[in-house]
């Protein structure tokens, strides 16, 4: 017997907004140094290409689309009952360095890092984390592999992030639920986010005033988004550009043309442009209606007197 039509249909709709372009731009970074530098327990975040990744920008507002947890080669997990647990998600080259992830279509899974070697990526590492601690987190994502990727989750942090006045008014009772979603799913920035949490390493806490100072309250991790790893001022960026600039960035590969292209940057898709001009529009239309508004105030103030 067949799956029921409405899976199918949530089939059709996973692989429609898995679908990327079939033009790759190059990326910007040295894919190999990246991987050599590559520590358990980093967070590795990914600007994709992909239709749902689109979505998650303009939620988001940030050019990071993903987020992954490095897990290192097989050996470097000390666990043996972890690393067997690995072994039964992913049974190829047992020399790969692996990820764990959570994505749309698979759930929480065991990726190469090789998969990614043709994306715009970026190390975030966690500013003094212990190896033990390293292990614990490692241990936290990898016991979620097989759990299922959280799409009302996405749906709720939109409804956090997005303007409440684009909100329908019945989504907005739940917008402040701290338990929106499962615990059986996962996305890819709630999941590093719970590891993390799960060993007190800050990543974004709320900062609670009190009379002798200050506390860290943590932050509910399902309202996490990848940029926020990108931004949180406890772990370190780690980037290693495709070609090197020191004092002597005349001499770079420049074109001899002399006009400039018009090709957008690789973090500025098109339709954010879009986005973009038509919020300005509709904000200078505001400002003229609010102008003349003003004007026939004022010019009823003056008749009066």
């Amino acid at each position: 017997m067949g799956k029921p039509i409405t899976e199918r249909m949530l089939d059709l709709v996973t692989l429609w907004l898995m679908s990327e372009p079939k033009t790759k731009p190059i990326p910007y970074m040295d894919f190999d140094r990246i991987k050599h530098d590559l520590k358990p327990g980093d967070v590795i975040l990914i600007e994709g290409r992909a239709r749902v990744s689109e979505v998650i920008k303009i939620i988001s507002q940030s050019s990071w689309s993903h987020a992954c947890l490095y897990l290192g080669r097989l050996d470097e997990i000390e666990n043996p009952i972890l690393r067997a647990r690995v072994q039964e998600y992913y049974k190829e080259d047992p020399s790969a360095q692996l990820l764990v992830e959570s994505e749309l279509g698979r759930g929480v899974c065991i990726t190469p890092v090789d998969f990614y070697a043709e994306m715009q990526i970026r190390i975030c590492r966690p500013r003094g984390l212990s190896q033990q601690d390293a292990q614990h987190i490692l241990g936290y994502a990898i016991g979620l592999l097989g759990s299922e990727y959280d799409v009302q989750q996405v749906i709720d942090l939109a409804r956090f992030l997005l303007p409440w006045g684009a909100l329908p008014k019945r989504w907005r009772s739940s917008l402040f639920q701290m338990n929106a979603g499962t615990n059986t799913r996962a996305i890819c920035s709630s999941m590093i986010a719970e590891a993390f949490t799960a060993v007190n390493f800050p990543i974004l806490p709320h900062i609670k005033k009190t009379e002798h100072g200050f506390e860290l309250v943590k932050r509910n991790p399902k309202l996490y988004a990848p940029r926020d790893f990108d931004y949180s001022p406890f772990f370190d960026i780690i980037k290693y550009p495709f070609i090197e600039v020191h004092e002597d960035y005349n001499n770079l590969p420049w074109t001899k043309d002399e006009g400039y292209s018009q090709d957008l940057p690789l973090n500025q898709p098109e339709k954010d442009f879009k986005v973009l001009e038509a919020k300005e529009r509709r904000t200078a239309k505001k400002r003229k209606r609010n102008q003349a508004i003003s004007r026939l105030f004022k010019k009823s103030s003056l008749d009066k007197e």
